[in-house]
């Protein structure tokens, strides 16, 4: 993770590939309290635990970056480490004096915890819904993966954070640890197979964060009348006869930006079209006509010695799965319930 091999998402993969380290750190006190043997001694285990405490902040800095690769910390992002410093001085008590902060050390480690997978979890949620301004094929870089194994997490800290509070001093039972352990082992691997989220062209990717960080959503751009109504009736008929000419949609990697070139005009100006002009979204309007095509192919005799994985790629999709997904949403069927029913009539 750490050398990031596929070379994708690269910030997201350091911050994620740390955030494993720590998390799989926690083994290495497990197996010190099983064997009985500290050679390190207490204040470095203060320290361990210290470091330890910053796991669930830096998960939430590789969904930062997960999010926006672009992104630019601020002195606002400081604000993480107050909770920290409380625990920095809380755990330094507890070192120098006879009395035992047991109880709030997992308090703030449990409040800690479940702060940070919040704002990752909710900071997921508004990437899944951006990714439609600018994807045609949300089901590779939504993240799902990722937003599934935090609401695991989350169970993960509360079981934790109330056996730590009933049994002060013991160490984690087989259990537990096999799940966390499946847990880390399942990110590792949806992480090395996640596919680059943005464009790699430099100036794609800039023109795509910008409309992303655009006040809240494409609802806030609708409001700036970026285009003159006749131009607007103008760029959309430019629009629809370069779809049905060109047949754009069938590339399965084209975005907002490389549309948006091929219309020679900016990225913002073509999110407005779309968004103003066909009331959709750009994911809404490049499967529509992914999706007619796929019509035409399953009513088609002369198609029907393909499968539908075949229809899929020979309309745009980039996997079954996605084509499922899509034709389901847009026509409240199934490709197959589609075909059936259009041979019946």
């Amino acid at each position: 993770m750490l050398s990031n091999p596929l070379r994708v998402n690269k910030k997201a993969n350091i911050w994620f590939g740390i955030t494993l380290f720590l998390w799989s750190s926690f083994w290495l006190e497990e197996i010190v309290l099983l064997t009985k043997a500290e050679p390190f001694g207490h204040f470095f285990n203060l320290v361990i635990s210290f470091i330890q405490f910053f796991t669930p902040i830096l998960l939430y800095i590789s969904v930062l970056f997960f999010s926006n690769p672009n992104y630019s910390f601020t002195f606002k992002d400081s604000t993480v480490f107050i909770i920290p410093i409380v625990y920095l001085i809380a755990i330094i008590y507890d070192y120098i004096s006879i009395i035992n902060y047991q109880f709030l050390l997992v308090t703030l480690i449990l409040v800690n915890a479940i702060i940070f997978t919040t704002k990752s979890f909710l900071r997921l949620r508004i990437h899944q819904r951006k990714i439609t301004l600018f994807s045609s094929n949300t089901d590779e870089i939504n993240l799902k993966w990722l937003e599934n194994i935090i609401l695991v997490i989350m169970v993960l800290v509360l079981i934790i954070s109330v056996f730590n509070l009933v049994y002060i001093g013991l160490p984690l039972n087989l259990y537990l640890n096999i799940i966390t352990l499946g847990v880390v082992l399942f990110m590792t691997y949806n992480s090395l197979k996640q596919k680059e989220i943005f464009p790699t062209n430099q100036k794609h990717r800039e023109d795509i964060i910008a409309i992303e960080n655009d006040d809240d959503d494409e609802i806030d751009t609708n409001k700036r009348k970026i285009i003159k109504d006749k131009e607007l009736v103008i760029l959309k008929a430019k629009l629809n006869a370069l779809m049905k000419t060109k047949h754009l949609y069938l590339d399965n990697n084209i975005n907002l930006a490389s549309l948006a070139e091929e219309m020679q005009i900016t990225s913002h100006q073509l999110s407005y079209v779309i968004n103003n002009g066909f009331n959709q979204n750009f994911y809404q309007f490049i499967n529509s006509y992914r999706i007619e095509k796929a019509k035409k192919l399953l009513m088609d005799k002369s198609s029907e010695k393909l499968s539908i994985l075949g229809i899929a790629f020979e309309s745009g999709f980039s996997s079954k799965t996605a084509f499922n997904t899509t034709f389901k949403k847009l026509t409240n069927q199934t490709p197959s319930e589609f075909k059936k029913q259009s041979s019946s009539l």
